[in-house]
Parts: C-alpha cells; structure tokens; sequence
C-alpha cells in the first residue's frame, strides 16, 4: 500500500511464545527424535497429519465466505512460489507502487483461522481496507488448499503454481525441518517417506493439489502456470496474471512489477515475507531461499530424485489426471544400469 499498513499485525505475548518453545525443545523435539531412532517416524507423524487434514477440511475457514470481484486468491501447494505470486499480484493491483510492513499485512491467509496463535498472522478475510485502496479495487487472497475446499465464483480470479515435486521437497525439508523451529527433527528419508504419501504434514499431497487445479485450467478465471515458466520468463507471466486481473496497464507499471518481483528484490527484502520466530531463543528462518528450477540434487541423490518422479507419475495416473508432468517438471534421467536394461533384448526375442 502507499501508505500505513491498514492492519497491525499482534504476536503471541512472550510467556506464550516462550511456553511453546519448552514444549517444542522439551517434548516433540525429543519425542520424534526418538520415533526416528525406532524407526517408526513417519507412520506416527503420517497419523497425526491425517488426523490435522481432517480436522482442517472440517473447519474450512472458507465455508461462509462468499468470493467477490476484488479476490485474487494464489492458490499453490506449499514451497512452490507463493510469495513470488502474491508480490505478482499485489503490485499489480497498487500498479506497482505497493508499500507494506509484511505481506501478511495487506494478504489474508484463511487457512490459518483456526491455528491457535496463529489467528492474528495475516490481514482477516473480511478486512476490505487492500481492495478498497487499491487503483484496480483488488486484493490478493492466499492459500494451500486443495480446490475442492476453496469457495468459487465467476466474478473471482484464481491463481496456481505448480512447481517441480523435488524442489518442493528440498526447499520444505530447509524451512521446516533443517532450518525451522517446528521440533521435526527428522532425517532427509523420513521426510521424503512423508512426502511420498498423502500424509505429508505440511497440507497433504503435492500429486492430489496439483491435479485439483490442473483440473479446473479451462475456467477463463482460473490461471495455471508452471514455477519453470516463471523463472524462464517472468515478464511473460506478469503480463499474464495482469491479464487474467483484467487490467489493462502502460510498460512502465510492468517494468516495475517485474523489478519487484525479481529474485534480487524479495531477497533484500526478505523480512517482509518471513514467519514469526515462534520460539524467542530459535532462529530466524529466511524465506526468499534460493528460489532455484532444478535444485533438488542440493539434497536428493539421482535414486531418489527418479522416486519422486516415479512415486507422483503413478499418483497422478491414480487420479485420472492428465497433468503434463515432464512440461512442468525436470524430470531426472535414467540410470545407466536402467538404460542398459532397458536396450537390452529379452530372453525371447534373443
């Protein structure tokens, strides 16, 4: 926004934040450290998950709210260029002008209504102070969620990202695991067990998100684009999302939403994008990473990364979705010991 931002954002006081560090080092930490050492981590933390899916499928916070002509929602599965999107599509919105103290500030995130300390993180959903100041009356409005539990009109604008399943992995292992303050303190192989599942803890499956959207592409209000694209040409995709918003704007508003977008600019200024430090005494956890297409032997060895493929090809298939996997993915080569197998001749035909 050019101005104030038009919602404060309240921490959890102290001696909460500082109850829920003991907690987090005192006993989940341990305990799934211990879990991970019976070798039984993932089943326990998979049902739990489970149970989270469950509870926030049957409190959407969605279910009351009517979508507006205003709403913009980026929809994307998580660590999959969320923020990118939103900084996409709030400056578009203030013609690349917006100012603000956190995203959260000017963005409502309704999938954490319902997350106990959480509740004050971001902008309510029935705020309409963004829209109203806004030069094309537009807001942007976050989520995770899966379509089937976002609410739908014609006069809305939806927006999905759809990244490649093995950065994905590497960039949530980095910010919750290795990096964050949740006590998930689990090995690279309990992590990639959870997220080759539909219980992963962080909003379910990547192959069921990514098939809901791909599904809805043929809505003239619905915009899919792929993390590649967007990293190959981001000019491209600004145009496109100011298409979809029904704008119709000069070079130089895109020239500086472009600039804000770039990855040089959210890096400088990370803390605008970065989550509360929950826990006093951890650290604190950057956002804007290294934003990278094809990063994942970072982290994954090429056996693995061939699993994801394999593992979310199949799932996809399960679901009867025709999403274009190898359009969107890089998709990792074949081993030389697979390769020789496969040129092979059979026994039958030798």
């Amino acid at each position: 926004m050019t101005g104030s931002a038009p919602y404060v954002r309240k921490m959890p006081p102290l001696a909460a934040r500082c109850a829920m560090g003991l907690v987090t080092s005192g006993i989940v930490r341990p305990g799934v450290w211990g879990l991970e050492r019976l070798g039984i981590a993932d089943r326990v933390v998979g049902a739990f998950a489970e149970r989270l899916h469950k509870r926030q499928a049957a409190k959407n916070p969605f279910r009351s709210y009517a979508p507006t002509e205003h709403d913009v929602f980026i929809a994307t599965y998580v660590k999959s260029g969320t923020n990118w999107m939103m900084q996409i599509a709030h400056e578009l919105a203030f013609h690349g002008n917006a100012e603000y103290e956190h995203i959260h500030c000017v963005v409502p995130w309704p999938d954490i209504a319902n997350a106990g300390p959480m509740r004050t993180y971001a902008i309510p959903l029935n705020d309409p102070s963004v829209w109203q100041t806004s030069p094309e009356h537009k807001r942007v409005i976050k989520t995770h969620f899966d379509w089937e539990l976002m609410p739908y009109s014609e006069v809305a604008r939806y927006i999905s990202v759809i990244r490649d399943p093995k950065d994905v992995f590497v960039s949530s292992y980095f910010f919750f695991v290795q990096n964050g303050s949740m006590g998930l303190a689990m090995s690279v192989d309990t992590w990639l067990k959870l997220f080759l599942s539909e219980r992963f803890p962080m909003w379910g499956s990547w192959a069921r998100s990514t098939a809901s959207y791909w599904a809805q592409r043929h809505r003239p209000n619905v915009l899919v684009v792929s993390f590649k694209s967007m990293k190959r040409d981001l000019r491209g995709t600004v145009r496109k999302v100011a298409e979809l918003m029904d704008m119709h704007v000069a070079d130089e508003v895109i020239d500086r939403v472009c600039e804000k977008a770039s990855f040089e600019y959210m890096k400088r200024i990370d803390e605008k994008f970065r989550v509360w430090k929950m826990v006093p005494w951890g650290r604190e956890v950057t956002m804007i990473r290294r934003g990278v297409q094809g990063g994942s032997a970072e982290l994954l060895s090429p056996e693995q990364q061939r699993q994801v493929d394999d593992y979310f090809r199949a799932e996809l298939h399960r679901l009867g979705s025709d999403f274009p996997y190898e359009k969107f993915c890089d998709v990792a080569p074949e081993s030389a010991t697979q390769s020789t197998r496969a040129l092979r001749p059979n026994a039958a035909g030798a």
